[in-house]
């Protein structure tokens, strides 16, 4: 039967997308001379995933090359990879950051699925550590230099994600927001202070277990509970409840590749369908609210929405993913999607260990993420996975849905215009003077002890308005009892608690 006599059913099918090489690089090179730089870790990264497909002229024959743009400064870090793996008539997309790291996904499948390109190339990396090591010899570990040219397409975010009144009380960093989220979560909840903290730092001690079992994950160190949560020496305190164990590290040397391309084209090459693992859904919100102005600091709405949107497309239900992966800058950010997604709170969350321990390379951890759902959804033929993307203080949301059975063909949804609807927002008053009623908080830490305290109120017209302190009385009440819900005063002066 000819092409042309075929269903249009059937040439849908042909042109549906699948991911059949995926490759990770971790370096763990001591000396910055002798490192790889980022381009050349993407370059390494996308050679394994070919090396997994089974023939190098999956890279030769790329149609484009996605990049996720990072700490470096490339103008087109896709060029530099294509020049070196010998990809000559590959296109360069580069999405710059703002940009969820799910849509790369999205827009390689759909590129694939309408026929614009029959293998798009995925890949993103750091060298942070190695750049990190030549500073401390007092020198910069060099970057190849680009002329000054863009890539053939380049993907921006639509607006900026901080609001200036975050900007002007020190909130700016995001470990100081999703402390917010996470003081916020806890007593909506109804937790005490020990509980809360406790419990969030028993999960970080669990995925620092699992990321010692990946081979891909930048520490194999396994900590206990009080080893997250207590203070010391190599764990200072950095807004409250977070120590830097909490936090992200982007300190690496890391890269991922993936490699995409048609069924009809993989079925011709030999590709096992063993290997195959089928984008189903990707389903996005990109309504940007900062964090001051959402009526429910403790909530994000927008991840419900595109995880049952994306669940929907791919007719499963949560309870039958196999595994997930959720994004893991901070606990506050995997304790909310659990939440919004109706995900058990004692389920795993992670097939890495996540961002603290697998490794946090910027804007990038998604990619090392499927990677490795790619490989543990191999082993177990006919399972389902999630991988999920965040943007900012939880203000994009990105969900994708992998598994290696077939489903309905791969969608890109976007839920933006729901998000926007169901998610409540309050007006943001700046340079308030008043009473006001404490909605969230942190508090923010120096190498000699607390400096600020960030208090996040409603004034009594529903206004939402932020104070800044440096009373010690105010921080040492802030660690040790509940402020949410008290009154406070917020004035030139500072914050004080009222009663």
């Amino acid at each position: 039967m000819s092409s042309d006599d075929r269903s249009p059913e059937s040439r849908r099918d042909d042109r549906s997308p699948v991911l059949i090489g995926v490759g990770a690089v971790t370096q763990r090179e001591s000396d910055p001379a002798r490192a790889l730089e980022p381009t050349a870790l993407m370059a390494r990264a996308l050679e394994a995933a070919a090396e997994d497909a089974g023939s190098r002229r999956w890279l030769e024959s790329a149609d484009a090359i996605a990049v996720p743009r990072g700490f470096w400064s490339y103008p087109d870090p896709a060029r530099l990879v294509a020049d070196e793996i010998g990809a000559k008539q590959a296109k360069t997309w580069v999405a710059e950051i703002g940009v969820l790291q799910t849509t790369l996904f999205a827009r390689a499948c759909q590129a694939i699925r309408d026929g614009a390109a029959d293998t798009v190339l995925v890949t993103g990396g750091e060298a942070k550590h190695r750049a990190m090591l030549a500073e401390r010899a007092g020198g910069v570990a060099p970057l190849t230099e680009q002329e000054d040219t863009l890539a053939d397409e380049v993907w921006r975010p639509e607006a900026d994600i901080l609001h200036p009144v975050e900007l002007a009380s020190h909130l700016g960093m995001p470990v100081r927001q999703y402390a917010v989220i996470e003081n916020a979560l806890r007593f909506a909840e109804g937790r005490s202070l020990a509980e809360h903290r406790d419990e969030v730092a028993e999960m970080w001690a669990g995925m620092s277990r699992v990321a010692a079992a990946n081979p891909d994950a930048w520490s194999d160190e396994v900590l206990s509970t009080e080893e997250v949560r207590d203070a010391g020496t190599g764990n200072r305190m950095l807004a409250f409840p977070y120590t830097k164990r909490h936090n992200s590290q982007w300190n690496v040397d890391q890269a991922a590749g993936m490699i995409f391309t048609t069924r009809a084209l993989a079925r011709a090459s030999g590709v096992p369908e063993s290997q195959w693992i089928h984008p189903r859904a990707v389903a996005e919100s990109n309504h940007m609210l900062p964090l001051v102005a959402r009526a429910e600091l403790h909530r994000c709405p927008a991840f419900g929405i595109a995880g049952r949107a994306a669940l929907a497309h791919a007719e499963l239900h949560v309870e039958e993913l196999a595994h997930v992966e959720l994004y893991s800058c901070f606990p506050s950010a995997v304790r909310v999607q659990q939440r919004e997604l109706g995900l058990a709170e004692d389920r795993p969350v992670t097939v890495t260990g996540g961002m603290a321990f697998a490794g946090g390379p910027l804007n990038n951890f998604v990619l090392q993420a499927a990677v490795t759902m790619a490989r543990r959804l191999r082993l177990e033929p006919g399972a389902s996975g999630m991988v999920n993307a965040v943007s900012g203080m939880l203000t994009k949301q990105g969900v994708s849905l992998w598994s290696t059975r077939e489903g309905a063909g791969f969608e890109a949804l976007d839920v933006s215009a729901e998000a926007e609807r169901e998610t409540p927002r309050v007006a943001v008053r700046d340079g308030f003077t008043g009473e006001a009623r404490v909605a969230g908080y942190t508090v923010l830490y120096g190498a000699d002890g607390p400096t600020h305290t960030v208090v996040l109120g409603d004034a009594a017209d529903g206004v939402r308005v932020v104070g800044v302190g440096e009373d010690a009385a105010l921080a040492e009440a802030a660690v040790g009892t509940e402020i949410i819900g008290r009154e406070v005063r917020i004035d030139a002066e500072g914050v004080a608690l009222l009663g």
